[in-house]
């Protein structure tokens, strides 16, 4: 899979990087060097874009464990259409995700604060996750904040498959490569 970054996200995306610079000098929100930044956050989270696709306008998408918002801000973006959920449990990177979509704007980027698994259902349509937890830990997290049948996406490094196959689920992995930071695999998830 080839992953580019859509020209018309080019601009809001590169302010996206500005403030992210802006906020982490004072609130440390990533350790991750601002030249891998781009690469690392943004092309990563356009290789979920095609899989984005079918949704049909309306439909609620989830990010859990968004973080700075990455790859929220992607889809967000990339889908207006869309309702999309970052949800995460620090404050000052949800404080961040919210001032980039009011400053950008991005309006149909919401936050939701808390911890997975004391929050109410979420009943979204369709889910992603970078960097959060093990293929079990995901699909335990998606039965309680997904509705029954959508699909869940999660970012994961090639080591995935030593994860093993979550009882109940079917896996397809969907390796890509990023021009610096190597190889990736969007790893879909699906409950019969």
């Amino acid at each position: 899979m080839e992953i580019r970054l859509p020209a018309n996200l080019s601009e809001p995306l590169s302010r996206f990087l500005l403030l992210l610079d802006r906020w982490n000098r004072t609130h440390s929100l990533t350790a991750l060097p601002p030249a891998v930044r781009r690469e690392e956050l943004l092309l990563d989270a356009t290789s979920l874009l095609s899989f984005l696709a079918p949704m049909p306008a309306g439909a609620r998408v989830v990010d859990l464990g968004t973080g700075m918002g990455s790859p929220a801000v992607v889809l967000a973006l990339a889908r207006p259409d869309l309702q999309v959920l970052g949800v995460d449990a620090s404050s000052k990177k949800l404080a961040f995700l919210r001032q980039v979509a009011m400053e950008i704007p991005i309006p149909n980027l919401r936050t939701i604060h808390g911890r997975l698994e004391d929050l109410p259902s979420l009943e979204a349509d369709w889910g992603t996750a970078k960097a959060l937890g093990s293929l079990d830990q995901l699909v335990g997290w998606w039965t309680r904040h997904g509705k029954q049948g959508a699909p869940f996406y999660a970012l994961k490094g090639l080591d995935f498959a030593t994860e093993g196959v979550p009882h109940g689920w079917s896996v397809t992995p969907h390796p890509y490569e990023l021009p610096n930071r190597g190889q990736r695999v969007v790893v879909e998830l699906r409950h019969p």
